[in-house]
């Protein structure tokens, strides 16, 4: 199977030496899982990078960002036209931090930079999975790495939540059974989520960066958890009657 990735951002550019990019992050993830699986990336920063055809993939992965949705920018337009197209067509689709943005919002619903703040460092989340059958397997609460300030506050008509904490209320959603995302990055390991938090220590207010050092001390799920994202994107589904 060929996962495609939509790379919508870029990691900082003192980081890019030391560390993978955002899709070889995602290849690592999955690829450990399963080595089956092959992969293409599109930069769609770039609106000449896009992909020909939502049939260039069997299924696509949407990458974090620093951007927001909100932004408007048209080559998200663009990715958003592209994204409701390839739900349509019934492919999978699975968006990670602005992926579950950008997804969320394309869908119709809305994306702002909260008022709570910055979510960074390991968060706890809320597992529901009784109408998620990829989650099967899933414990009751996942532990996964975060970072970021948007979040999704109205949903999507028929979005299902499946994952949630009083910090981030739709941290993982659900659009029928080929669409799904998660707010946090499972792809970010340790080393980089800590990289990334002392690259970005002008930006976030102190008590809260040192508590997100802090909670890297706490264990995460994401190689549990990225399981279940290639059970998602690999399984098979029924087709809706013509």
């Amino acid at each position: 199977m060929k996962i495609g990735i939509l790379e919508t951002g870029l990691a900082p550019e003192e980081l890019r030496d030391e560390f993978q990019s955002y899709p070889g992050m995602f290849e690592t993830l999955l690829g450990n899982v399963d080595p089956s699986l092959e992969f293409e990336t599109w930069t769609v920063l770039d609106e000449a990078a896009f992909p020909e055809s939502i049939r260039d993939a069997d299924g696509w992965v949407i990458t974090g960002s620093k951007h927001g949705v909100y932004e408007n920018a048209p080559w998200m337009i663009r990715l958003q036209h592209f994204l409701r197209d390839a739900v349509s067509a019934e492919l999978p689709v699975f968006g990670v931090c602005f992926g579950h943005q950008i997804l969320a919002t394309a869908l119709g619903g809305k994306v702002v930079k909260s008022d709570k703040g910055w979510g960074v460092g390991v968060h706890q989340y809320d597992v529901n999975a009784s109408n998620s059958d990829w989650l099967a397997n899933s414990a009751p609460t996942i532990r996964i790495n975060a970072f970021h300030q948007d979040q999704v506050v109205e949903l999507p008509e028929g979005a299902t939540v499946w994952a949630s904490s009083d910090f981030c209320p739709y941290a993982g959603l659900q659009y029928g059974a080929n669409a799904a995302s998660i707010q946090p990055h499972p792809e970010f390991m340790r080393p980089y989520e800590q990289a990334l938090l002392e690259a970005r220590y002008d930006l976030i207010p102190e008590d809260i960066h040192k508590a997100a050092l802090d909670s890297l001390e706490n264990p995460i799920s994401s190689t549990d958890f990225a399981t279940s994202i290639v059970k998602f994107l690999t399984q098979k589904r029924v087709k809706n009657a013509a």
